[in-house]
């Protein structure tokens, strides 16, 4: 690696550029990775692993590398209030309560018994692992490469290091077993006539494929709000966002000096930042002017240069260090997200739960990119309304998230590492009866193709 400079930050940006650029070629051009669905960062991500300071080292990235993904997902989490539309609670409550509580008890589940199953079985046969160290599959599974580097951060003010490869290795065994395992049900829940649309791989569009659309389903990236003769009108979204995650930045170092003995995420201040920043924007009736798909793009952007960093800079030696149980935590991972599409998706919603479980199964294991890829696949129209459910129930995720993400490192090395798990799944517990006192739980209605 050599020395950070702003030169080695131009060349760390540019061999990254230049793999997601290699990444987008080979999903274009080879129909194996088309067939995986893989997302261009995660090609060139492998990529730069093999050829990165811990492969081949024929890359000259920066020893700073390893340091980008903690500070890219401050910029995703900024975007994600900044420019959202106002929707009212109770159109989330009443039309989207499934999916909510679908996408809560998935989440819940999976961090809760992956951090269950870390203090039961791995920590009492590896005793010198750390207490939180079951956390990671909630971060790689359902938090992806963004929540990886998250928990990764925050593990790492308490001296624990290591917890950044392996949040990031976790994130990218949760997608390939997103893809393998996503296809598997596919395969056979066509086979028992659990799909209600168009499932052939062969009517899947040639655009989810390559990732090259047509000029005839081009669609705009966004509206310019401002005339560029006073500011170029990404430039505005984009200093939006520096000054958000800035500001951020900032107020985490002061409440680090006012409270030394809790470490706040960086992301969970720029996120608060982000929402107060959206307040005063609508307070002010300025926030027409920030556009909400420019913003999006932004955080997506943000999202693809962490992927291939949180994956170039995975450290195989960590990882064969802690290989053994790494492995133990993977299988009960894949186990648990099994008995979750089984079991849970169809008791709960009463229309398309397949279709809408197999989403669920590639966000919690994957990435919500990869649960749309899988959607496609059995719902090539959407006609399901799965993402425009998933879109407002996400609303309402949002805090949990942020809440897992800033509190579950500071409990597992405060001595409190079974407050995590406990808490998360009597959540769960409450949301199962809440539906079974309600008469929804298992009252799936038959579609009109198993009718």
């Amino acid at each position: 690696m050599t020395e950070f400079t702003i030169w080695g930050f131009l060349v760390d940006f540019s061999l990254m550029s230049g793999l997601i650029l290699l990444g987008t070629i080979l999903r274009a051009k080879v129909k194996f990775l088309q067939a995986l669905f893989l997302p261009a960062s995660i090609i060139g991500g492998f990529i730069g692993l093999a050829l990165g300071p811990f492969g081949a080292d024929l890359l000259p990235f920066s020893d700073q590398f390893s340091s980008y993904p903690g500070l890219l997902i401050a910029f995703i989490f900024a975007a994600i209030p900044i420019g959202a539309a106002k929707v009212q609670i109770r159109e989330i409550i009443h039309r989207v309560r499934e999916m909510w509580s679908y996408s809560m008890l998935l989440t819940t589940l999976m961090w809760g018994g992956g951090a269950l199953f870390g203090l039961v079985v791995i920590n009492q046969v590896f005793q010198d692992l750390p207490s939180g160290f079951g956390i990671i599959l909630g971060a790689g599974f359902v938090g992806g490469h963004g929540t990886a580097a998250a928990i990764g951060d925050g593990f790492a003010q308490y001296g624990w290091d290591e917890a950044m490869t392996l949040g990031m290795t976790s994130a990218t065994i949760g997608l390939l077993v997103a893809v393998i395992g996503g296809l598997i049900l596919v395969k056979r829940g066509t086979q028992k006539g659990h799909t209600q649309f168009i499932s052939s791989f062969k009517d899947l569009p040639t655009e989810l494929r390559t990732g090259l659309i047509p000029a005839s389903k081009r669609v705009h990236m966004g509206t310019e709000t401002f005339s560029p003769s006073a500011i170029d009108p990404l430039v505005l979204h984009i200093s939006i966002i520096f000054f958000v995650v800035g500001a951020a930045y900032w107020l985490t170092e002061r409440l680090g000096e006012l409270i030394p003995v809790i470490s706040i995420p960086l992301l969970s201040v720029a996120f608060v930042v982000g929402l107060l920043f959206q307040f005063i924007m609508r307070k002010t009736k300025a926030d027409s002017y920030i556009d909400q798909r420019v913003m999006d793009r932004i955080g997506g952007s943000a999202t693809d240069y962490l992927v291939v960093s949180g994956i170039a800079s995975i450290n195989l030696t960590v990882v064969l260090d802690y290989a053994v149980p790494l492995i133990l935590l993977f299988v009960f991972g894949i186990i648990w997200a099994y008995l979750m599409f089984r079991f849970i998706g169809p008791n709960i919603f009463r229309n398309y739960w397949f279709e809408k479980s197999l989403f669920g199964w590639g966000w919690s294991t994957g990435t919500v990119a990869m649960g749309l890829a899988l959607l496609r696949i059995v719902d090539p129209e959407l006609k399901s309304k799965t993402i425009d459910d998933y879109a407002l129930a996400y609303i309402g995720m949002v805090p949990v998230e942020v809440a897992i993400i800033t509190f579950a490192p500071i409990l597992a090395f405060s001595g409190l590492p079974w407050v995590t798990p406990i808490v998360l799944l009597i959540i769960a517990a409450i949301i199962v009866v809440v539906h079974k006192r309600t008469g929804v739980w298992g009252r799936r209605v038959l579609d009109s193709k198993q009718e």
